[in-house]
């Protein structure tokens, strides 16, 4: 178990302005991670991280006060990572709460001080159930910490409030040890772009890892035409569809496409030409695995507003347009997204 040694207290003197004593408060912080880092017993990291991924219950995040704070992001942090989680006040425990802890279910407790009184009946609980508990505490001693199957201990350290009292250096401590344990857990599993994006089907994440296999146009929604067409054939083809482009296809396969600038361009004398002779010859091609992010920057960066996707054998399997990949809220800005 890891223990960091207090650093010189930080007590600002009356002279000193705000810029300093907050930058003072931040890297007093930054040091407390650090000699954790530096000193904690990597095996004791890791046997919990095995007992979480073991467990066949959900994980029981608990804690109350400041550490209930840093207790609920932690259990978010793990859910996002696709290990079940729940935050669990500990004191509500005590008037009905603990239904949540069950069988099979492992306890991840914080408390600075380890004899937070409120603990008292979810310890008891878990220890008259066989549930084990990870501790997550500054004091090695401590009752929290002797009755944890695994105890991570970060010793003492000097609290940046002005009066040395209100949690701040212990609480970022213990949420940078609940991120330490959410990442070791992501990676023993495998855990891949694709797995964080089916938990955040939503905003700018969301868009950040869909593929271009999730948005794409497909089946009788793709505009295709026969390169020989006429255009007044393709002119109708491409107002019934959505994409704005038609696809020139032949033996299942883009040989040419049409966007709306094409046919701007080509205005004069336009009706009475066929689509082989308006079209843009061999256009770029996108796979269907390739993320919308990666499609839309290229579609930028090469100055077209549609692309045909296809298979790794060159067949047509769909169209994405580069307005639709802005609309699911990919944002453009040489290959940077949100």
């Amino acid at each position: 178990m890891g223990t960091t040694h207090a650093q010189q207290p930080y007590r600002p003197a009356p002279d000193q302005n705000m810029a300093y004593l907050m930058r003072g408060a931040l890297e007093t912080e930054a040091r407390a991670v650090a000699a954790f880092a530096a000193s904690v017993g990597i095996q004791t990291l890791e046997a919990a991280v095995q007992a979480i991924d073991a467990a066949p219950g959900p994980l029981i995040v608990a804690g109350i006060g400041k550490s209930g704070h840093i207790a609920r992001k932690i259990a978010s942090t793990f859910s996002s990572l696709g290990r079940p989680a729940i935050f669990l006040h500990a004191a509500e425990a005590s008037h009905g709460d603990l239904g949540l802890v069950q069988k099979g279910s492992i306890v991840l407790l914080l408390s600075h001080s380890g004899e937070t009184t409120e603990l008292s009946d979810l310890l008891a609980y878990c220890t008259h159930h066989r549930i084990d508990i990870i501790a997550l505490t500054g004091r090695a001693d401590s009752t929290l910490a002797c009755a944890a199957k695994i105890a991570i201990t970060y010793g003492a350290v000097d609290e940046v409030c002005p009066n040395g009292l209100a949690p701040t250096t212990s609480t970022t401590l213990a949420l940078a040890i609940g991120d330490a344990l959410a990442v070791g857990l992501a990676a023993s599993r495998g855990a891949a772009p694709e797995d964080f994006r089916r938990y955040h089907p939503g905003g700018k994440l969301g868009a950040r890892l869909m593929k271009v296999a999730d948005l794409m146009l497909t089946g009788a929604c793709v505009p295709t035409v026969a390169p020989d067409a006429p255009m007044e054939d393709v002119v109708i083809v491409m107002t019934a569809k959505t994409l704005g482009a038609a696809i020139l296809a032949e033996g299942g396969r883009p040989v040419g496409i049409i966007t709306d600038g094409d046919l701007r361009r080509h205005a004069g004398g336009l009706l009475a030409a066929r689509a082989r002779d308006i079209a843009t010859p061999d256009p770029v091609c996108i796979g269907p695995e390739m993320m919308v992010s990666e499609a839309v920057t290229l579609m930028t960066d090469r100055r077209i507003s549609a692309c045909p996707v296809t298979s790794p054998e060159g067949a047509l399997v769909g169209a994405l347009g580069l307005h639709e990949g802005l609309r699911a809220g990919v944002v453009v800005g040489s290959g940077r997204e949100p």
